[in-house]
């Protein structure tokens, strides 16, 4: 049987040592709990593709640099209103994991937290569409960006629990793989109804509004694919939890968290620039609507771009993830989102905008594969739902204002400095983590 490299929560007054009514030890009871994960690994595989596959490719369109960006610029006529949509969003994101990682963290169970917090991440996607159909002008804008923020609030507590349950069953050894597969058949779904969606839905107003009609479909893809989730799962029940401790008392444990480990205190960082430098992500389709007609047909094309990227890539970061470690498929990641970047800004054809669209996409899904992973590898078990909490927290508070910024920089400097400025904390970002962030797998491997 191969072992996992999770290490063993640290003992101290913070963590619960559930009893055992047959009075086997501590270290008994973690190999029972490493064999339970083994003799489920087929299900639980199973149950977490499925859900990636469908959910992921919902989630996809929605967060997709192009459908909504699009159709917020169409209802509201203005790059600042993009921006602020997805500041609103990343908001939402940067205030609620800590408060959904007190929320688990002490629970032996969290799956039923899962539905929750995820099926309430469905219900605003579903709300967007509903207002298009519904609503029209100022009201229609306001109620976007309302759903927008709630949809950040409860994707940012969904990312803490679900990060926490595929750690729970799904070994170190099998992660890069199963993201690989279950993201890439997911991405080839979105990459066909992207196209659908550009050509058919929004070309063809399909039901009276194409986008709602688009925002429908990703609601019921990540519907399934949360359903998939909570009836196949078998989740074990861990042999210590943290003590359930009030949210403003764990708020006090941060620095600790961050000194204790100072391989994460620098990931975090790269963490923070990185996501600064995807402010310029919400203008790449606006940019382009300055070069090519920016049709239903061409949405959707660049979309394919984007989404087949992202299909692809993911059998490369996935594989090449679980052989190295998720550090060099950050950097490479990082490497390729410059080039892409650079390459929008000095080409006006179709085709080479289709080519850096395809590398926006490759390096975008090769950081979030990375950063997910490498996220699970740090520290002990009993602290990692907070230590997802407090990366996806600090990636929101960088998030929630590059959006922004950049919306304001775009309406009156132009585009080229929102990407210029994006290069610049991405390349700070790559230097970091080649100088100062070493593998956290081979750390752990070390001090076994």
């Amino acid at each position: 049987m191969e072992k996992t490299t999770e290490e063993a929560p640290i003992a101290d007054e913070a963590v619960v040592i559930h009893p055992d009514e047959d009075g086997k030890s501590l270290a008994e009871r973690e190999v029972e709990y490493e064999k339970f994960v083994w003799a489920n690994l087929k299900r639980n595989y199973i149950a977490h593709y499925l859900h990636g596959m469908l959910g992921m490719t919902g989630f996809r369109l929605v967060n997709a640099p192009t459908f909504l960006p699009a159709y917020l610029y169409l209802i509201s006529g203005s790059s600042f209103i993009v921006g602020l949509g997805l500041a609103l969003q990343q908001v939402g994101g940067m205030i609620s994991p800590i408060f959904g990682a007190t929320q688990i963290e002490h629970r032996k169970r969290v799956m039923p937290a899962a539905v929750w917090m995820g099926g309430l991440a469905r219900v605003q996607i579903l709300g967007m569409a509903l207002a298009g159909w519904f609503l029209s002008g100022q009201t229609l804008v306001v109620a976007i960006l309302a759903f927008m923020f709630m949809f950040g609030l409860f994707m940012g507590t969904q990312r803490v629990v679900f990060s926490l349950l595929m750690a729970k069953v799904i070994p170190i050894s099998r992660r890069g793989r199963l993201q690989a597969w279950r993201n890439a058949t997911g991405g080839v779904i979105a990459a066909a109804l992207a196209w659908v969606a550009g050509k058919y839905f929004i070309e063809g107003n399909m039901l009276g509004n194409g986008y709602a009609t688009t925002f429908l479909f990703a609601t019921i893809l990540t519907t399934a694919g949360l359903w998939a989730l909570q009836f196949l799962m078998i989740e074990p029940e861990p042999p210590t939890t943290r003590v359930q401790t009030p949210f403003f008392e764990r708020l006090k444990d941060f620095p600790r968290l961050i000194s204790q480990d100072r391989g994460y205190m620098f990931f975090l960082i790269v963490q923070m620039l990185t996501i600064t430098g995807r402010m310029a992500t919400p203008f790449y389709i606006l940019y382009v609507s300055t070069t090519i007609e920016l049709t239903g047909a061409n949405i959707g094309l660049l979309t394919l771009a984007f989404l087949g990227a992202d299909t692809l890539s993911n059998l490369v970061w996935g594989y090449l993830g679980d052989k190295t470690g998720f550090r060099v498929v950050l950097i490479s990641s990082l490497v390729i989102w410059i080039a892409a970047t650079l390459l929008l800004m000095n080409v006006d054809g179709v085709t080479a905008i289709f080519f850096a669209f395809f590398g926006l996409g490759a390096s975008q899904s090769g950081y979030m594969m990375s950063a997910q992973t490498m996220i699970l590898e740090f520290g002990s078990r009993d602290e990692m739902p907070m230590r997802i909490a407090l990366s996806s927290t600090a990636e929101g508070v960088m998030a929630s204002a590059g959006p922004l910024v950049g919306g304001l920089m775009a309406a009156t400097l132009g585009y080229e400095s929102v990407f210029g400025t994006s290069i610049a904390f991405l390349v700070a970002g790559l230097m970091l983590l080649l100088f100062m962030v070493r593998e956290p797998r081979n750390d752990k491997k070390a001090s076994v």
